[in-house]
């Protein structure tokens, strides 16, 4: 039992195969997250000052936009950090705050993507109630409440693991996974606190998923019916449909991997279920919105041609 309590650094072995190819993959990886911060942090300083976009779906947008920046600064930076070095440690404490990050990155775009879908509900079907019900307080609220309750969720699952008592030090992916931490306790430790926080998580946010597929299943019989609707819902809904959808098919591949994934899976295979919510959501949400809404097209275009002329 000399191990016990004594772990402070975890040897992360998801690089372990992919030696002689380290860097091309630190030079793709350095120009994908220079790609993603650019087009976010540019939407983002776009919906800030052109005072027409201040309207609630895209201080939402700005919100996922955010959401993505410091979700991917959770991971990259780290992993260049690892491709550039002969092995891949990191503290105990780092290794929590990662989490925290990637954790609170996650649960914060699902959250948004429920608020998001609740605005496009009221703005479709209940138009002559939406300036009334949607007021800036109201928005106020529902962006405190996707912030803050991913941060209480997070915080809770983080300090049941804190408690534990760890055997073994090596997690075999490319970043911290709480999950995976827990399976590393001693074989004495009590996990039950961190098996009902982890389900009471995914209980959660599997209401958020059924939240809005009640909101969907309204918005498509509402525009069934009325053609100016159908308009709206291909206008402002298809691009939040399809981000909703990308992010809940990798999380779903990934939680599902991290739960009952097998170990005979290659570790390109595994890396790549891994971080494949941090890949597609962060670079395809500012294209999605950015092109497919006329406001945020429109600006875009406009600065453009104020910079060819």
């Amino acid at each position: 039992m000399d191990n016990v309590s004594v772990v402070r650094i975890f040897t992360l072995t998801g690089l372990n195969e992919t030696m002689d190819h380290r860097t091309a993959i630190f030079l793709l990886t350095l120009v994908y997250y220079c790609v993603v911060l650019f087009l976010n942090i540019s939407l983002i300083v776009i919906i800030v000052l052109n005072e027409t976009l201040h309207e609630p779906m895209y201080v939402l947008i700005c919100c996922v936009c955010i959401n993505a920046v410091y979700g991917t600064t959770g991971f990259y930076p780290k992993l260049l950090i690892d491709l550039l070095s002969f092995s891949q440690k990191i503290s105990y404490n780092w290794c929590l705050f990662q989490i925290c990050l990637l954790y609170y990155y996650a649960s914060c775009e699902l959250s948004i993507l429920a608020v998001m879908a609740y605005d496009r509900y009221l703005a479709i079907c209940r138009p002559l109630h939406y300036h009334t019900l949607m007021t800036r307080r109201r928005l106020s609220q529902l962006v405190s409440f996707s912030w803050l309750t991913p941060f209480c969720i997070v915080s809770i699952n983080i300090l049941a693991t804190t408690r534990l008592e760890l055997c073994r030090f090596t997690i075999k992916r490319l970043f911290c996974v709480n999950w995976i931490i827990v399976k590393l306790a001693c074989p004495n430790s009590n996990t039950l606190l961190n098996n009902f926080v982890s389900y009471a998580s995914i209980l959660i946010y599997v209401s958020h998923g059924f939240f809005i597929i009640w909101t969907y299943m309204h918005l498509i019989r509402t525009c069934a019916t009325f053609k100016d609707d159908r308009m709206k819902f291909m206008q402002t809904c298809v691009p939040h449909f399809i981000s909703l959808t990308i992010f809940v098919t990798v999380m779903f591949f990934d939680l599902m991997y991290i739960r009952f994934g097998s170990a005979e899976i290659p570790q390109s295979l595994q890396n790549f279920i891994a971080i494949v919510f941090l890949v597609f959501p962060p670079m395809m949400n500012p294209l999605i919105y950015g092109f497919k809404l006329t406001k945020i097209r429109n600006t875009i275009l406009s600065l453009i041609y104020v910079r060819i002329q």
